[in-house]
């Protein structure tokens, strides 16, 4: 018996990185797991347990395109992990109306209305779990993020509130914040080894995280392990902020 036996699960942003360690892990667990990414994603799993979607999240159809493919498939839903997301990097200056608006759509709202969705189905579950990918970056900023760090905070603040909403119906909501972690977001920049040495040593971990390294603490919020872990954002960056 595994850990989310029985359990029926989404993943966004499931073709790569964080969303398909994590598709992986939930199915080796029990779950049956829909995964779903946008269009021409490779979508490709050896695991009869792990339906897919192509979506793109950020359409006003998506939600009840989501969740109802979730229960088309497995007639209720137990945990919703809202990792998909999308990065830019500019200056102030230079950040357009166009890219910091793309931001807040994937990064915020389209995780608002994908859970707003789901929210009646993870009641209904009896012990739901509402998980997100926020980032280091929703507490603290670089050069360049302003676009990303504003969705990302807008996230962690936005998944508190859910959680003093939807507790007293036994739903947990949590967010986590990863580091510096090798995913195919970050592969043009980690792939230089000059790059990624310099951000293993600012980890007290001395290493990049791995796309598993989030998986597993995604892992313990959906389980019942984390069934009393609520409202909280939950750093997973190697020891990266210690000295900020």
């Amino acid at each position: 018996m595994g850990r989310l036996s029985g359990r029926r699960a989404i993943v966004t942003g499931a073709a790569s990185g964080i969303g398909r360690a994590t598709a992986g892990l939930f199915a080796s667990e029990g779950a049956r797991v829909l995964a779903v990414d946008r269009p021409g994603a490779d979508l490709a799993f050896d695991d009869a347990a792990i339906e897919t979607l192509e979506q793109d999240i950020s359409l006003d159809a998506a939600p009840a395109a989501i969740i109802g493919k979730a229960l088309e498939a497995f007639g209720g839903l137990d945990i919703l992990y809202n990792n998909a997301g999308i990065s830019h990097g500019a200056p102030v200056a230079d950040t357009s109306d166009e890219a910091f608006d793309r931001l807040v759509s994937v990064n915020l709202r389209a995780a608002f209305r994908l859970s707003r969705e789901a929210t009646p189905h993870l009641v209904a579950s009896g012990h739901g779990r509402l998980i997100f990918t926020a980032s280091i970056m929703a507490r603290h900023t670089d050069n360049g993020l302003v676009a990303y760090s504003a969705s990302k905070a807008g996230v962690v603040g936005m998944m508190r509130t859910f959680a003093l909403e939807l507790g007293r119906h036994a739903v947990t909501a949590n967010a986590i914040l990863p580091g510096a972690i090798a995913t195919g977001m970050t592969a043009a920049s980690f792939q230089r080894e000059e790059v990624a040495g310099i951000w293993a040593k600012k980890a007290a971990l001395k290493r990049l995280g791995q796309p598993i390294d989030i998986a597993r603490a995604a892992l313990f919020l959906a389980s019942d392990d984390g069934g009393f872990v609520t409202g909280q954002a939950l750093g997973v960056d190697g020891g990266l902020m210690l000295r900020v």
